[in-house]
């Protein structure tokens, strides 16, 4: 499966606001170092692919969805519970 989505050092910040995670919080459940999520999201570094889809799995599963980016922007909300 091709990868589509692309995440934001932005939205990874909103959407760990959202569900109130640390940077550690994010990495343990995506499975990256801390470092990873840090330099990520105070843009000292991409993401490779594959990272960004372990960071983007873990934010979906807790409830965020990630909104692509149009003319507003891109941005992040949470999901209505099932």
């Amino acid at each position: 499966m091709p990868h589509a989505k692309i995440l934001l050092p932005a939205q990874c910040r909103a959407a760990r606001a959202l569900i109130n995670w640390s940077q550690g919080e994010l990495a343990d459940r995506a499975g990256v170092s801390r470092s990873t999520v840090k330099d990520f999201e105070t843009e000292r570094h991409a993401l490779h692919h594959s990272t960004e889809r372990l960071l983007i799995e873990a934010i979906e599963a807790a409830g965020v969805r990630l909104i692509a980016a149009d003319e507003a922007g891109a941005g992040v909300r949470l999901a209505r519970p099932r």
